[in-house]
């Protein structure tokens, strides 16, 4: 990406994981946080790129309204998002198939999506967001995995974000 780029980071969390990787990525990229919920269509004509991040609750993106009524004022930018759950790395496919039933075709670029692991501690959650995680369990024929999605875990780590950064700051080949 150019040097002259004028970024910012946009987030939406629920927990806080995403938020505390927002806030790592603005402190060492040097670029505005800010809530998505909070951003108008006119404050996102002030930047060139957009780094967008979202948890996933339910296979759903966070930010997955916001997109779709934000589509038109995104479509020029240069777009990077990263997606916070507990799908791991391993299951590149159901990561994948949470970028594409979340994020609008057009939005979709080759290497624009990054997921980063999350944290999950049940006591937190909201009533209603237990109950579903329990329910999820169940249906689990799995035993190792009923018994891991029913435990708490927090993989958030500042050096997950070192994709993600490199990629922004890569120097631009000119041909």
């Amino acid at each position: 990406m150019n040097s002259s780029t004028k970024g910012a980071i946009l987030y939406s969390s629920r927990y806080g994981a995403t938020r505390q990787y927002a806030e790592w990525l603005a402190e060492e990229l040097k670029w505005p946080l800010l809530k998505a919920e909070s951003i108008t269509t006119q404050d996102l004509a002030s930047y060139d790129t957009l780094l967008i991040g979202s948890s996933v609750y339910i296979g759903k993106l966070l930010v997955k309204s916001w997109l779709k009524s934000h589509e038109p004022a995104l479509r020029n930018k240069d777009l990077l998002f990263f997606i916070v759950c507990g799908t791991p790395a391993s299951e590149r496919q159901q990561q994948e198939t949470i970028a594409r039933t979340n994020i609008l075709n057009n939005l979709l670029r080759k290497g624009n999506v990054f997921f980063l692991p999350g944290r999950l501690t049940i006591r937190n959650l909201s009533w209603k967001h237990r109950f579903l995680l329990k329910m999820g369990a169940r249906m689990l024929k799995d035993p190792a995995k009923k018994a891991a999605m029913l435990k708490d875990i927090d993989e958030v780590r500042k050096e997950h974000l070192a994709p993600i950064l490199q990629h922004i700051t890569a120097p631009i080949e000119v041909i």
